[in-house]
């Protein structure tokens, strides 16, 4: 059985600082074909579209397309401040490797 992505606390309190749902965006989690270990991520902020799987917390929403969403089963997205600068994360139990720019995996 495929669990859906969980998100953090802390990206549902990073897209309220940025006042995402004030604006009427969602975080917008995608997986394409591509990168260099043959997917990649597209992270941005968009409108959430009818068949999307939206999950919700602290009234942000983060959305994952029908087709992304079994590459993402049980994935977590986080938010992470670094000294090389901040970002959303995701950490996916399903990627056999990962390349070093964190946006870029296999399967």
């Amino acid at each position: 059985m495929n669990l859906p992505p969980k998100v953090t606390p802390r990206a549902f309190e990073r897209l309220a600082e940025i006042g995402a749902a004030d604006e009427g965006k969602a975080l917008r989690i995608a997986v394409e074909g591509g990168g260099c270990s043959g997917f990649q991520y597209d992270i941005a902020l968009d409108e959430p579209a009818e068949d999307d799987f939206v999950l919700e917390g602290s009234g942000q929403k983060v959305v994952v397309d029908s087709v992304s969403l079994p590459f993402l089963a049980d994935a977590v997205i986080d938010f992470t401040e670094e000294l090389i600068g901040a970002r959303f994360t995701i950490e996916n139990p399903n990627a056999t490797a990962a390349c070093g720019c964190g946006t870029s995996f296999s399967m």
